[in-house]
């Protein structure tokens, strides 16, 4: 798993405060001509290699990046499928329904209208 570069900055600072204390140590114990011990060794590669990644990574950054523009013309859009051709037996086997005939909006209102013309000329029925 990649190293979150927030937390790069906190591991090299780790890192370094961990490489003092080991030549702390070392210079107490026998002196500064004294070679680095394998620890201590192993601190500064490790260092080394975090600084390179956080080096990579800004300029990584700093490279073009897509735009939303450039990101919208990419995206896939899927295919439809071919559809199975079908056979000309299977065609004779059954006849395709027509669609049941449907009012239009104008002949709907033009029944409406005709229905309330009709209502207000018939005779009124006399009340009981």
């Amino acid at each position: 798993m990649p190293t979150r570069i927030a937390s790069m900055t906190k591991k090299i600072s780790a890192n370094g405060q961990a490489l003092h204390r080991a030549m702390m140590s070392r210079m107490e114990q026998g002196g500064a001509d004294k070679e680095p011990s394998e620890a201590e060794a192993a601190l500064i590669e490790e260092r080394r290699l975090l600084k390179e990644e956080r080096d990579k990574r800004k300029a990584q950054a700093l490279l073009p990046r897509p735009s939303a523009l450039d990101r919208l013309v990419r995206t896939h859009h899927p295919q439809a499928k071919d559809k199975p051709k079908a056979t000309k037996e299977a065609k004779g086997d059954h006849e395709t329904k027509k669609p049941k005939a449907r009012k239009t909006r104008s002949e709907k209102h033009a029944e409406k209208a005709a229905a309330l013309e009709a209502a207000r000329r018939s005779p009124k029925k006399p009340a009981k």
